[in-house]
């Protein structure tokens, strides 16, 4: 079985398998090769888990200045 895409996961999905992940690693359960496989999915879930925490904020701020719209992460990060 494939494991589920990282882009279509949702926050709390994506934190969960994150800690599943670290916690196999740290607990010895892994060989070298699969240590290697969790290590750049563990990377990569924590990129995303940040990605959204980011969008979440930037959502925020809006909402403290009175307005609410969709916001443009790019347009914010590059303020």
């Amino acid at each position: 079985m494939d494991p589920t895409p990282i882009a279509d996961m949702k926050f709390e999905t994506a934190l969960a398998e994150l800690e599943t992940i670290v916690s196999r690693m740290e607990g010895g359960q892994l060989e070298l090769e699969a240590s290697i496989v969790a290590y750049k999915r563990g990377m990569t879930l924590m990129q995303h888990c940040q990605a959204q925490l980011a969008d979440a904020e930037a959502q925020i701020r809006v909402l403290e200045n009175g307005q609410f719209r969709e916001v443009d992460r790019n347009t914010l990060e590059s303020q």
